[in-house]
């Protein structure tokens, strides 16, 4: 099989997948990316820039689609270049996020494309308005509706879908939603694993192990996006409350996700100026390596993961699957793994003294609570095993290639492509008029994000 991937950050949401595909003998795996990003092994990288950046003319609600289409040109161009030479796929796996596989189908018409569905966004009941403390403005609410011009194309030429949860599925239009097949990247459970007997050694030169109180927290950049605000007020209560508890804090001081703060800002500094903390407690580790970062989850006693109805973070999963015992906040998608009781704690996200709370029960009661880490551990096994989901996945390419599509269309075949678009206007239209869609309510778990934001506002009063 010979798979051509593509995503603008090299291997992105393909780390597994394309390193799995490439050590299979007789595949081909070819990666197209933007310059100097990361080799994978056994996969031939070629890489493309864009002619430009977007203009600072352009209105700033389409800015992202104009620099969609200048990613997209830069991919067709070395695809085209690719294709001259004789290489043809037998399956396009693209991340379109940043516009990079609108014009693929252009240069393979016949090749399917299997697009990674991450995200489709809400003006309302999920990410977008979420935090009272950001609140979201109609100017927000339309740039924010403009943006999804390049998802809907996106969906619309791609021959299938892939969404790691079902929850972000469930954010796609449901004309499309029969398009997306539910299947995790994978974690590797093997590497994430629990070690009863590993120590960390903190920069000052003293160790933390299972038997010291560490709270833990992980995210890419600390940002409200992944609850740092609140996670810090609910760490200034803790620090007061339990003078041997120590906390590790991975995550850049980058923006990943929503608003930068003015003057260069960060986040951590704008909570350190306002909470009171112990410095010799806490530990600010920023962005660590990879094997330093399960080091971190393997002393853990209790790991704290907080997020806005958005993405679900590889880290959570990866924490579960270390042994943690992960306090989640109350929202989608953390729910669809974490039950409360059962592999895990819930708390509402907004809620810094109900999470100090959780904290303390999790640390006075180590050894009742053990099951909830086993628990957790079980449920990536059985659901998000790094080597049940490459199969998966790559059952699904081949049926792809075999000209199979999940839902009964066949892949690669632009009449039939062309079906479902009608298709999807007619509903569309059906819907305009009035007319209620016979294919049920789509279950969007953040409208549950509401109330939790009416009863934070409701405490603030």
């Amino acid at each position: 099989m010979r798979v051509l991937f593509i995503h603008q950050n090299c291997p992105g949401q393909y780390r597994y997948l394309s390193r799995f595909v490439a050590s299979k003998p007789g595949n081909r795996a070819v990666f197209i990316t933007q310059t100097g990003k990361p080799d994978v092994p056994g996969v031939t990288k070629f890489e493309y820039q864009p002619k430009r950046e977007p203009s600072p003319e352009t209105h700033y609600y389409i800015r992202n689609f104009e620099a969609g289409i200048l990613n997209g040109q830069g991919v067709a161009r070395t695809a085209l270049t690719l294709k001259n030479k004789g290489f043809k796929p037998d399956i396009v796996c693209a991340h379109p996020g940043w516009g990079e596989s609108l014009y693929i189908k252009d240069i393979y018409p016949d090749v399917p494309l299997l697009n990674y569905c991450e995200f489709y966004y809400q003006t309302a009941g999920a990410d977008v308005g979420f935090d009272p403390e950001n609140p979201a403005k109609l100017d927000d609410q339309a740039r924010v509706r403009t943006r999804n011009a390049l998802h809907l194309l996106s969906i619309e030429g791609c021959d299938q879908g892939i969404s790691p949860t079902e929850w972000q599925r469930a954010q796609f239009p449901e004309v499309y939603q029969d398009k997306i097949e539910v299947i995790h990247d994978g974690i590797n459970a093997e590497a994430a694993c629990p070690n009863a007997d590993a120590t960390f050694a903190l920069p000052g030169g003293r160790s933390l192990g299972r038997n010291d109180e560490v709270v833990t927290y992980v995210a890419r950049n600390l940002e409200p996006y992944r609850g740092f605000p609140t996670f810090m007020r609910a760490v200034a209560e803790v620090c007061s409350r339990r003078p041997n508890c120590h906390f590790l804090i991975v995550g850049g001081d980058g923006v990943s996700y929503g608003r930068r703060l003015p003057s260069g800002q960060t986040y951590r500094q704008k909570m350190l100026s306002e909470v009171k903390i112990d410095p010799e407690r806490v530990h600010f580790l920023g962005k660590v390596p990879y094997a330093r970062f399960i080091n971190v989850l393997q002393v853990s006693s209790a790991h704290v993961y907080l997020s806005y109805p958005f993405v679900l973070s590889w880290s959570m999963l990866e924490a579960m699957a270390a042994g943690c015992l992960v306090i989640g906040s109350d929202t989608a998608p953390v729910t669809e793994v974490v039950t409360e009781g059962k592999n895990g704690l819930l708390a509402d996200f907004f809620a810094p003294t109900a999470i100090a709370d959780r904290i303390d029960e999790v640390l006075n009661h180590k050894n009742r609570l053990e099951a909830l880490r086993v628990q957790a551990r079980k449920t990536v096994l059985d659901r998000y095993a790094l080597g049940d989901c490459l199969r998966r996945q790559v059952a699904m390419m081949e049926d792809l290639c075999n000209g199979k599509r999940r839902g009964g269309e066949k892949a690669g075949d632009p009449k039939e492509n062309g079906k479902k678009a009608e298709a999807g206007k007619e509903a569309v239209a059906s819907k305009g008029a009035g007319k209620k869609a016979k294919t049920g309510k789509s279950t969007r778990q953040p409208r549950a994000a509401k109330p939790q934001a009416a009863r934070q506002r409701k405490k603030k009063k």
